[in-house]
């Protein structure tokens, strides 16, 4: 049986983009995306705030779109598929990193924007709710 995956993330890009040329002539672009959720703890009346970083892969055109525009600190929205990834640090510390498959990007504006950007990555280029229903 087939399965399929997708997962969307807004957040902050966390670096300017690095892009690497293959000899076969394929191009990748990674950057990484800080999606941050905060609450107010029921117990304390404290703001909290939890941070997770993914790593996210664009390819091909869309790597050359995302070397191009995206940029530290501006938010955008990328739609992929995610995979965890289980590795050693320096120290040989177990650490774990998400990374995500860039199907689609938009740029959502600059750190503190309140309007948004209008560049999209590969062939999606509205908002959310023109994806129609997303099952969660």
């Amino acid at each position: 049986m087939a399965g399929w995956q997708q997962t969307i993330i807004v957040g902050n890009v966390g670096r300017d983009p690095e892009t690497k040329m293959f000899p076969n002539g394929q191009m990748v672009c990674n950057f990484s995306v800080a999606v941050s959720r905060r609450w107010t703890d029921r117990s304390s009346n404290e703001q909290r705030e939890e941070t997770t970083w993914f790593r996210v892969a664009c390819w091909g055109k869309q790597a050359e779109t995302a070397n191009q525009y995206v940029k530290k600190g501006t938010q955008i929205m990328v739609i992929g598929r995610v995979s965890a990834r289980a590795y050693k640090d320096n120290n040989g510390q177990p650490q774990a990193s998400l990374e995500l498959t860039a199907d689609n990007f938009q740029l959502l504006g600059s750190r503190g924007d309140a309007g948004g950007g209008g560049l999209a990555g590969g062939d999606y280029s509205g908002s959310a709710s023109d994806m129609g229903e997303i099952p969660f």
